[in-house]
């Protein structure tokens, strides 16, 4: 970070809506019931918030759907009115937090660029000199002279977005609205955050992608319920919101074949201190575990255990048998734990944990099948590939009629 000067200090902000419980809509209404009383519902969103942002902080805010991210976003950007508590800046703002706030639809992209650019501290003169460089970085020059009512939602993203980045605030306000814009725009975002980031300017994030939190931010804070959970590293953070965000989801767990002679009494994954967790980070190292019960004597056992993705396609396995994972038999009674240790190399998304018990020499006869006995959450990476391997790439170049070696 530039600096260890304060951008942003927010210091016990409160914020609620009132919500009417019933409305009334005509004149009719009023006339029967003009003493009626309009009653409110109090909808609390943020309690007691209280950080700081440092000049130069990349910083990123997340929460789940409800949490108060936006809501945090648009009272420090000024949008709503706090009801309690104190919001100081340093330096000039940019938000960038709803599409098409700040944008007239009924005038051409030309005037809507003057106009915002003027609102986020320009002169009108420095404005129009860099009108052209916002939209060939919007990659609009042909709808200059377009209303923006005729233009696409990702046009108008990309066009508020590049109006932002060329207006040099000293501090960013970004919404998760560049979810909107296409892989390509998305791209272009990222290149400009690199730089940004690499000029010291003051950035307030809030999203959704992980990814983008542990690339980008210095720091990173969690909302759930309206008050602050967690502030810290983007990885903590990271980690305590896909934990939140998958602890209430009920996965599709499928129990297959079950004999008399076993059961499945546990599936869980473990990180590398040992805590229980359900979700894990690319990179880190994982624990997974099964535990079985005999219900009978089994002869000749073996245990498998696999992950496989969201459309059942089995990512790798491992397992353990009489002849060569020195289990021998099963008595009555008796408990087992089997477990995987391995370097999370998944992409991003949900994986479930299954299992089996064979019994045999062959191991043709099963005992117990189950493919999804627990499900865990992989996160940080998104490839275009179930798993990332560990590679080194060479390129060679041949010249015309010289055969392939």
């Amino acid at each position: 970070m530039a600096s260890s000067q304060v951008a942003i200090r927010v210091h016990q902000l409160d914020k609620s809506f009132r919500l009417p419980k019933y409305r009334m809509h005509t004149l009719k209404e009023r006339a029967i019931h003009p003493f009626r009383r309009h009653r409110f519902d109090e909808f609390h969103v943020l309690h007691g918030i209280d950080f700081e942002v440092l000049e130069g902080e990349f910083f990123g805010i997340v929460g789940r759907n409800g949490s108060g991210k936006s809501t945090l976003l648009k009272c420090i950007a000024g949008i709503y009115r706090i009801d309690s508590g104190t919001i100081h800046m340093a330096g000039r703002l940019s938000p960038f937090i709803e599409l098409g706030v700040g944008f007239n639809p009924d005038l051409p992209a030309r005037d809507n660029v003057t106009i915002n650019a003027v609102m986020m501290g320009l002169t009108p003169r420095e404005a129009r000199d860099r009108f052209d460089e916002i939209m060939a970085f919007g990659e609009l020059e042909r709808f200059a002279d377009t209303k923006l009512k005729n233009y696409s939602s990702g046009m108008q993203v990309r066009l508020a977005f590049s109006v932002m980045v060329h207006s040099d605030p000293d501090v960013m306000l970004i919404d998760e609205v560049l979810a909107v814009g296409d892989a390509a725009f998305q791209q272009k975002c990222l290149d400009v955050f690199y730089r940004l980031r690499a000029e010291g300017k003051t950035i307030v994030l809030v999203t959704h992608a992980m990814g983008l939190v542990q690339q980008f931010c210095h720091r990173a804070m969690m909302l759930s319920g309206g008050e602050i959970t967690h502030i810290g590293l983007p990885g903590e953070v990271a980690r305590a919101y896909m934990s939140e965000n998958f602890r209430d989801l009920t996965s599709d767990v499928r129990v297959g074949i079950t004999a008399e002679e076993v059961r499945l009494t546990a599936a869980w994954m473990t990180n590398a201190t040992g805590e229980r967790v359900d979700t894990v980070a690319y990179g880190d190292m994982m624990r997974l575990h099964v535990a079985v019960e005999a219900l009978g004597p089994i002869k000749t056992p073996g245990i498998a255990m696999w992950l496989s993705s969201e459309d059942g396609v089995r990512v790798f396995s491992a397992g353990a048998r009489e002849d060569g994972g020195g289990l021998g038999d099963f008595e009555r009674g008796e408990r087992m734990e089997f477990s995987i240790e391995a370097e999370n190399r998944l992409s991003a998304g949900r994986y479930y944990l299954g299992c089996t018990v064979v019994r045999g020499t062959a191991g043709l006869e099963a005992l117990l099948f189950q493919d999804r006995a627990a499900d865990i959450v992989s996160y940080g990476v998104s490839l275009d590939s179930l798993i990332g391997i560990d590679h080194t790439v060479s390129v060679t170049r041949l010249r015309a009629g010289e055969p392939v070696r």
